[in-house]
């Protein structure tokens, strides 16, 4: 396969953070991965991003998460960039998959802090440097504080992106004001990518000079994402306001069932099994929805989705 490298262009759009399918016993689902990348290229995405926290990569065996980036790149192809997490306690691991990737094809590579160790910003500085001084492929930072406990400071970022690797960032904070001071520091320095994670706040972030989104809900409705973030760059505010109306829809309804912090995932992945495009089955400790919260999650799934086709008939 021919190596994708960085372009003069930077990355921009609908990115989505694919989910990982699995069988029952926690193996790849090889057949829903070809499905699900088929029905996300259709949809229009401008990349897609595997081994993230929507791909449950921290339940994965490194075996399953080679066998995912390995068939990705190979179907993928050139049509669009694959990224690929490499998030690890161990830096070691973290490099071993990062050339994994880029002997496979991928684009570039995202790197959440070492989600264990309890460390400050000048330690955070080191181990990022010394990750893009050990890989070859271009590297995103990801800004996941709910999971990782830290926040990649915004000076930080300033000094990091000075590397030649270091060629972006995706923000998961859903903190606006981090989001925004981002993109002021970064005014004067266009190549450099910032993408926003919560899709409830994507088509604000690129009124405001942001690249696109790492959109979870474009797995399951990849046209409306991309319709999104569309009208957000040609400035169409009616068309922003009725496609944010569903994205809020989706929000509220298909990731808020049941009393879980996992409600999201079970929510997105159990709404794409109704779909065909995947099974309801999660790495541990995440476990299926009882029937009566599937059942639940179904009919307002339906609603949903009803009215997402009918706007894209």
């Amino acid at each position: 396969m021919t190596l994708l490298t960085t372009s003069k262009e930077p990355l921009r759009g609908i990115i989505p953070p694919m989910i990982t399918p699995l069988h029952a016993d926690g193996s790849l689902d090889s057949e829903s991965v070809e499905k699900l990348i088929e029905h996300l290229i259709a949809g229009g995405v401008h990349g897609i991003f595997i081994l993230g926290t929507t791909g449950e990569f921290s339940g994965l065996s490194y075996q399953t998460r080679r066998d995912l980036i390995t068939q990705t790149c190979s179907q993928v192809g050139d049509r669009v960039p694959v990224l690929v997490g490499v998030t690890d306690v161990s830096i070691e691991e973290s490099i071993a998959l990062a050339e994994f990737s880029a002997n496979a094809g991928a684009y570039a590579v995202v790197v959440a802090p070492p989600f264990y160790n309890n460390i400050d910003q000048k330690e955070l500085t080191h181990y990022y440097l010394q990750l893009a001084d050990s890989i070859s492929l271009p590297m995103f930072l990801y800004n996941m504080p709910s999971h990782t406990k830290l926040v990649i400071e915004v000076d930080t970022v300033i000094e990091l992106s000075a590397h030649e690797r270091i060629i972006g960032l995706k923000d998961s904070s859903a903190h606006a004001v981090y989001f925004q001071s981002l993109c002021h520091e970064f005014r004067n320095q266009p190549d450099f990518v910032l993408m926003v994670g919560p899709e409830e706040m994507m088509a604000e972030t690129v009124l405001m000079g942001g690249f696109g989104g790492v959109c979870g809900g474009a797995n399951l409705f990849p046209q409306l994402y991309v319709a999104l973030y569309e009208a957000s760059v040609k400035r169409d505010f009616d068309k922003v306001k009725s496609c944010q109306e569903s994205v809020m829809e989706i929000s509220r309804n298909i990731y808020q069932v049941g009393q879980y912090k996992s409600s999201y995932m079970k929510g997105l992945k159990t709404s794409m099994s109704f779909l065909g495009l995947c099974q309801a089955q999660f790495a541990m400790p995440l476990y299926p929805f009882s029937d009566s919260e599937v059942k639940e999650l179904r009919s307002r799934f339906e609603t949903i989705a009803a009215d997402i086709t009918l706007h894209f008939a």
